[in-house]
């Protein structure tokens, strides 16, 4: 044997020895997982591809149009960061419908929302304070709420899965304060065995009823040991009573329950009334949904959110659903910038979206969007092109913004109990999608080399749940490849 032929087999001997085992495109680690977790291959969608490298590192099922869950957010927030721009902010508008003398405003105050996503109880806060600045102490008059800027279908809160009170099911409004959230916070007290339960924010509307058990069982799935019965008083339809049944760990120490349970009017006249006379301020009128002419008014104040790029960090993050909805319905108003632009719709935006896509040669045939958040049986799009979009991003402007908004593995956001103690520690953002047969997993990596690397893990399937492992086996695989 010749020393070529020597050298060539040993050559092939060391190659079989160090790279690691896969076929059907996927590593045999992630195979293995996909396995015992019954989920077919035929059933996932796999992507990856290092940045500036002429061929993709997987590929598998990638132009199946699948159901990404929250990682369809990507798409959201990636518009929007080129759209509107990451100092993008939303405007708040504030006007004295009558006659302001002497600090006291003879008839209504109205405030008009432009879609603010994060117009939270630490911003409304804000917003009442400055307004108080003003001078303006007595408002004699009601406060109106002018939601006019969206036009979009109504729709049942509990349409998605029959959960009408939980905060991801709510709507889009153009002026929504604080997401509409009750906070119950649970609070062991273990010295007379009961379970302390605070309201936030507090509520004249709200009425609890606390039946907690104190438990000295393992903490678990908490939520599900908690029976909250909720009535809405259907003769005024603002009274709300809550009654909580069933067992609270000691184990669990403090949990936080956020609950959506009161309409518009009745959580922003709470909450408003509260804040203005903390701050010295007289209000005794109503809250009122109405659009009402504001041509010829000069506004008493004008409030801008926090920018864009500290917006996504929580969309992205926290896959805040309500906000990314709110985000998506801007992105059909991106150029109109004056008080008066139109009304923002799902069709603007959706039109918006698609020219996006074109201006940059992205051709999305299968991509379907309904509200932008994932929270969606309906939304559509494949590996493939969820990678390339991905890939696109890393080449634009906005790419430091948009990746920081992702959450780190075993960090920060949905990632924090993700891959702890592995090598993958703190060198992935991905953003993750769940919903019932489905779970997602999409963003960026770096391999132990510094190679960055996008990564997409679609699964639809009955069993999608457990198939946690499987992509983590598969950014484990592509760290150490």
């Amino acid at each position: 044997m010749t020393l070529l032929k020597c050298v060539v087999i040993l050559f092939f001997v060391i190659i079989n020895l160090t790279l690691p085992v896969f076929s059907g495109g996927l590593p045999a680690s992630v195979q293995q997982a996909l396995k015992r977790a019954g989920i077919p291959v035929s059933a996932v969608g796999v992507y990856a591809h290092e940045i500036g490298a002429p061929q993709s590192i997987l590929a598998v099922n990638t132009n199946v149009a699948m159901n990404p869950a929250s990682v369809m957010k990507l798409v959201t927030t990636f518009a929007g960061l080129e759209l509107l721009g990451p100092a993008y902010t939303w405007q708040t508008v504030i006007y004295a419908h009558g006659k302001l003398v002497s600090g006291v405003l003879q008839g209504d105050l109205v405030i008009k929302g432009y879609g603010d996503p994060k117009l939270d109880l630490e911003n409304f806060w804000s917003l009442v304070y400055r307004l108080r600045q003003t001078d303006l102490h007595k408002i004699t008059g009601d406060l109106i709420l002018d939601h006019s800027h969206y036009d979009i279908p109504r729709e049942d809160p509990g349409a998605f899965d029959d959960q009408p009170y939980r905060t991801y099911n709510i709507i889009p409004e153009a002026l929504l304060i604080n997401y509409r959230t009750t906070t119950l916070h649970f609070i062991p007290q273990p010295s007379d065995n009961t379970v302390r339960v605070v309201v936030e924010p507090v509520s004249d509307s709200l009425f609890l009823h606390n039946d907690l058990k104190l438990t000295r069982n393992q903490c678990g799935d908490w939520r599900r040991l908690l029976d909250a019965d909720i009535h809405l008083d259907q003769a005024s339809n603002r009274r709300v009573t809550v009654k909580l049944n069933g067992n609270y760990s000691i184990h669990c120490g403090k949990k936080s329950y956020l609950l959506g349970l009161q309409d518009s009017a009745t959580y922003t006249r709470d909450l408003f009334k509260q804040l203005w006379t903390q701050q010295g301020g007289e209000f005794y009128g109503n809250v009122i949904v109405d659009n009402i002419a504001l041509n010829g008014l000069t506004p008493l104040k004008v409030y801008e959110s926090p920018p864009l790029a500290e917006i996504i960090r929580g969309i992205n993050k926290f896959s805040n659903n309500i906000a990314a909805r709110q985000l998506y319905l801007s992105l059909g108003t991106a150029a109109e910038t004056d008080l008066n632009r139109s009304s923002a719709t799902l069709v603007k935006s959706d039109a918006a979206i698609k020219q996006w896509l074109a201006s940059r040669q992205l051709n999305f045939s299968e991509l379907v969007i309904e509200n932008g958040s994932g929270l969606s049986r309906k939304e559509r799009i494949s590996a493939d092109h969820m990678g390339k979009l991905l890939l696109a991003a890393f080449q634009s402007p906005v790419m430091p913004e948009f990746i920081a908004s992702m959450p780190i593995a075993s960090v920060d956001g949905t990632m924090r109990n993700r891959l702890t103690g592995t090598a993958v520690s703190g060198l992935a953002h991905m953003k993750t999608g769940a919903l019932n047969n489905v779970r997602a997993l999409a963003g960026y990596m770096l391999d132990q080399s510094g190679r960055r690397i996008v990564v997409v893990f679609f699964v639809n399937h009955t069993k999608a749940a457990s198939a946690r492992t499987a992509m983590d086996k598969l950014l484990q695989w592509l760290y150490a490849r």
